[in-house]
């Protein structure tokens, strides 16, 4: 397998998860589309592999990136992880507090101010796992770093059973998150001060990527051969029949993100990336390859810009007072199909004007990178 394929399988895998990122965190309407809800609590649901398949597909890329840094001293690596890691942080926190202004009881924009901004959220996970893998990676002997992996998923599962319980205000990430960023800078979502990307549920995240990276390298040195693919497929298997026994004692929860939940989505990863790089290197099938290449050439730009567009849209306002989100959803989408199905159709309709972007860039060869 060359090269190419191991890089359009990639693509392929990472713009699959930006797509439904994008559906699954964008829909407007009078109630969502129910099968693309998270489960409530404990369990699974298709929609909680989105994050953590692309947490997974970080670690693919870095199988392919970290090698070109082998000959650069520890200093300048380094330097680079943390330069990376806190630009993709601070783009998830501008984008956290942006539009910079908002609405009050009055009527009048006024200045939307950082004491109520939240800190952590999806691109804070992902550059937080991004530097304490690529951390890891590079410092740490291969036999080390598969120790410490599953020190963390062991760690985190006793921290959690002695620190507290499972339930959302219970467990032991709560009053950590609290006191290291306070209730004003948490996600309030669920009605309460949780924050679903935390700082301590942070470390076995970290893993997904991990795990992802050390597929990536198998796909990199043996993936031309059935036996590559195998094992990337076992591999799967074997995680996720792991996570199902592990689930009887430590729930698969994607708000916690749990270890067992790590295996699982890690599990099914494999088998998706494993038979991805096997239609693209072993068969003719190329059905939908360029749709998905396209999210994955520009996974970030497009991801900030899919949340940019609508909080923009949120912005300007008609006579009554209603943003343009709320009237494109409710006088269009709506009246197309009123209730969950027309959520869903705003959420597709964003998608693709993202994906359009996405495509010129790529028709321009313009690739953006942090």
């Amino acid at each position: 397998m060359s090269t190419t394929e191991r890089f359009t399988a990639l693509d392929v895998f990472r713009g699959m998860t930006v797509c439904f990122m994008i559906i699954v965190n964008n829909q407007a309407g009078s109630a969502p589309f129910e099968p693309l809800e998270h489960a409530s609590w404990h369990g699974f649901t298709p929609t909680d592999l989105v994050f953590p398949s692309f947490l997974f597909a970080v670690g693919n890329a870095m199988a392919f990136t970290m090698p070109k840094m082998a000959g650069m001293g520890n200093g300048k690596v380094a330097g680079k992880i943390l330069k990376r890691t806190f630009l993709i942080f601070l783009i998830g926190y501008l984008l956290s507090w942006y539009p910079f202004v908002s609405i009050n009881g009055a009527g009048e924009w006024v200045p939307k101010t950082i004491d109520k901004t939240r800190i952590f959220g999806v691109l804070a996970r992902i550059a937080l796992c991004y530097g304490i893998a690529a951390m890891m990676i590079h410092f740490l002997s291969r036999k080390a770093v598969i120790f410490a992996s599953i020190t963390i998923l062991l760690g985190y599962w006793l921290a959690l059973s002695l620190g507290g319980d499972y339930t959302m205000l219970g467990n032991l990430g709560v009053p950590i998150d609290k006191w290291l960023v306070g209730e004003n800078h948490m996600y309030k979502g669920e009605g309460v001060a949780f924050e679903p990307e935390g700082f301590l549920s942070t470390f076995p995240a970290a893993i997904n990527v991990i795990i992802g990276y050390f597929a990536g390298v198998l796909l990199r040195e043996k993936g031309k051969d059935y036996e590559g693919i195998a094992k990337v497929l076992l591999g799967g298997a074997a995680l996720m029949a792991i996570a199902y026994c592990w689930n009887y004692n430590f729930p698969i929860n994607k708000k916690i993100w749990t270890s067992s939940y790590v295996l699982y989505t890690c599990g099914i990863s494999l088998l998706l990336i494993g038979s991805l790089v096997y239609l693209n290197a072993k068969t003719t099938f190329r059905t939908g390859n360029y749709f998905f290449e396209v999210f994955g050439k520009n996974p970030l730009f497009i991801y900030v810009l899919s949340s940019f567009i609508p909080k923009t849209f949120n912005l300007i306002r008609d006579a009554d007072g209603r943003s343009l989100t709320a009237v494109i959803s409710k006088d269009f989408f709506q009246k197309i199909t009123p209730g969950p199905w027309g959520a869903l159709l705003y959420s597709i309709a964003l998608m693709m004007v993202c994906w359009l972007v996405g495509w010129v860039m790529d028709r321009k060869r313009v690739y953006v990178r942090v």
